[in-house]
C-alpha cells in the first residue's frame, strides 16, 4: 500500500491530502493513513502546505 500511495501522490503532480489519495486509488481510509504514518515516520514524504503531503525527493 505504501507504493501505491506513493505513487499517486507522483501522478498528482502537487501536494495532496490523504483523502485525496484514497479517492484516487479507491482505496480503504484506514489503509491510506496506516501507510501515510509508516511514510512519515521514514521520512519518505513531506508536508509543504498546511494538511498535504508530497513526496520527499
Amino acid at each position: 500500500m505504501k507504493e501505491q500511495v506513493l505513487q499517486a501522490m507522483r501522478e498528482a503532480g502537487k501536494p495532496v491530502s490523504a483523502g485525496e489519495v484514497t479517492k484516487m486509488l479507491n482505496a480503504d481510509r484506514k489503509e491510506v493513513d496506516k501507510a501515510f504514518a509508516a511514510l512519515k515516520k521514514e521520512g519518505a514524504i513531506v508536508s509543504p502546505v498546511r494538511c498535504k503531503w508530497a513526496p520527499a525527493e
